[in-house]
C-alpha cells in the first residue's frame, strides 16, 4: 500500500468513483441559497422575501433531513437518495418557474420547502468510509479529514459559482445548473453499489444479540449516550460560521468593499480546507475526546484574531489574514466532532447520525447569522466579531464537559451484590 494516507484511501476499489460523484452532488449545496436570493430579490425586489424563503427551506431541512437519513439507513443509499434528489430537483425547478412567471409568494415558500429532501451526500460518503474502513481508526481519521476539506471546498466554490452564473448568464442560471449537478452527482454516487453499506432491513436477526441490536436501532439517536451534548456542540460551532459570515459582509460593506466580502470569506474556507488535509495526514495521538477539547480550544483562541485585527488596524487586508489563520482551527474541530458522532451512533444508523450532526450545524449557522446581524446593528461591526468568539467558547465548554463526563463515567461501577448465605440441607 502507498505511504500517503490519502492514496491508501483511493486504492480501495470504487472509492474514487463514489468520491467524484459525491463531489459533483455536494457542490450545489453552496449554490442553491445564493441562487435563490439573487433570483427572488431580482424578480420581486425584496431581500426580505428572499431571506424568508431560504429560511423556510432551512427549517424544513432540519425537520425532513433526519427522516430521510433514517430511510437511507433502513433501505439503502441508492434506493432512497435517488428519488429524494429528484423530489428536491423538482422543488428547485418549481421555484424557478414560480419566480419566472410571477406566481404568488406562497408558492415560493412551498417550492423551496420541497428541496428539504435533498440527500445529505456528505453524510452518506462518511458512512461509506466508515463501512469500508471498519476497524482502522487511523484511516477513518484520514477519511473524515478529507470529507471536511471537501465540505470547505464546496462551500467556498459554490457561492462564487452561483453568483457568476446568475450574473453572467441569467438570474435563474445558478438554480438550473445546481439542479443538473445535484441529479448527475447523486446518480453517479448511487451507481457505486459495491461500496454501499448494507441497509438495516437486510441484516440477519436470528439470535438474542441481534434482537438487542434491533431494539437499540429503534431508539432515538437523541437519547444515545453522549449525542445530545455533542449535537449542541455542533450548534455552537455552526454559530461560529454563521456569525463570522454575516459580520464579515457587514464589515466589508462598511469599508466600502462589499464586493470583496466573498473573496475574504473564501480565504477562511481555504485555510480550513488546507488545515483539514494536513490534519488528516498527521497521525492522531491521544484519546479522541481529549483531541476534540484541544481542537475546540484552538478554535476559540483563533476566533479572537479577526476581532483583534479589526479593533487594532481597521484594515480589510489584516482581517483577511486573520480569517485565513482562524480558518485553520475550524477543520480539526469539525473532524474530531464528526468522528465522535460516528463512534456514538449505533451500528447501521450512520447516515442518520451524520445528518443529525449536519442539521445541528445548519441550525447553528442560522442562529449565528441572526446573532451576528443583531450585534452589527446594535453594537457595531467591530463588536460583531465578539459573537463568533462567544460561540467558540461555548463549543469549548461543551466539549470539555463532555470529555470530563466520559472520563469519569467508567469509574462509577455498580458494586456486586453479596452472595446469599449458604443454607445446608440439614437445616
Amino acid at each position: 500500500m502507498p505511504h500517503n494516507p490519502y492514496s491508501r484511501l483511493f486504492a480501495i476499489p470504487g472509492a474514487t468513483a463514489f468520491t467524484l460523484g459525491n463531489l459533483v452532488a455536494r457542490l450545489p449545496m453552496g449554490m442553491f441559497s445564493v441562487s435563490a436570493v439573487i433570483m427572488i430579490s431580482g424578480a420581486r425586489g425584496s431581500y426580505a422575501l428572499a431571506g424568508a424563503v431560504t429560511a423556510t427551506g432551512l427549517a424544513a431541512t432540519a425537520v425532513v433531513a433526519p427522516w430521510t437519513a433514517r430511510l437511507v439507513d433502513r433501505h439503502g443509499q441508492a434506493r432512497v437518495a435517488v428519488p429524494a434528489a429528484l423530489i428536491a430537483a423538482l422543488g428547485s425547478l418549481s421555484l424557478l418557474l414560480c419566480v419566472r412567471y410571477g406566481a404568488p409568494d406562497w408558492t415560493l415558500f412551498a417550492s423551496y420547502a420541497a428541496t428539504a429532501t435533498t440527500p445529505n451526500t456528505g453524510g452518506m460518503s462518511r458512512a461509506r468510509w466508515a463501512h469500508l474502513l471498519k476497524g482502522d481508526a487511523r484511516a477513518v481519521h484520514t477519511a473524515n479529514s478529507f470529507e471536511q476539506a471537501v465540505d470547505e471546498l464546496c462551500f467556498m466554490l459554490g457561492p462564487v459559482l452561483a453568483a457568476f452564473l446568475c450574473g453572467a448568464l441569467f438570474p435563474q442560471a445558478g438554480t438550473l445548473i445546481g439542479v443538473i449537478l445535484l441529479v448527475t452527482g447523486v446518480l453517479v454516487f448511487a451507481a457505486q453499489r459495491a461500496t454501499e453499506p448494507p441497509p438495516q432491513n437486510h441484516r440477519k436477526r436470528t439470535d438474542r444479540a441481534d434482537r438487542t441490536d434491533t431494539s437499540a436501532a429503534t431508539k432515538s439517536l437523541l437519547r444515545a449516550r453522549g449525542m445530545p451534548v455533542l449535537l449542541i456542540g455542533f450548534l455552537a460551532t455552526g454559530a461560529v460560521f454563521g456569525s463570522l459570515e454575516v459580520v464579515t459582509i457587514a464589515y466589508a460593506d462598511e469599508q466600502g468593499h462589499k464586493a470583496a466580502a466573498g473573496a475574504v470569506l473564501a480565504l477562511q474556507a481555504a485555510g480550513s480546507c488546507v488545515a483539514g488535509l494536513v490534519y488528516g495526514a498527521a497521525e492522531p495521538r491521544g484519546p479522541l475526546g481529549r483531541r476534540h477539547v484541544l481542537c475546540a480550544a484552538a478554535m476559540a483562541a483563533a476566533m479572537t484574531l479577526p476581532l483583534l485585527a479589526v479593533a487594532a488596524t481597521g484594515s480589510l487586508i489584516a482581517l483577511s489574514v486573520a480569517l485565513l489563520c482562524a480558518g485553520m482551527a475550524t477543520a480539526p474541530t469539525m473532524v474530531t466532532a464528526m468522528t465522535l458522532a460516528q463512534r456514538r451512533t449505533p451500528e447501521g444508523r450512520l447516515n442518520e447520525g451524520m445528518t443529525l450532526a449536519v442539521t445541528g450545524l445548519l441550525g447553528g449557522i442560522a442562529c449565528g447569522a441572526a446573532g451576528g446581524g443583531w450585534a452589527v446593528e446594535h453594537l457595531g461591526t467591530a463588536a460583531g466579531y465578539g459573537v463568533p468568539v462567544a460561540a467558540a467558547c461555548c463549543a469549548l465548554l461543551l466539549s470539555s464537559a463532555q470529555a470530563c463526563a466520559t472520563s469519569t463515567r467508567p469509574l462509577r461501577r455498580r458494586r456486586p451484590r453479596p452472595a446469599p448465605p449458604h443454607v445446608s440441607n440439614a437445616a
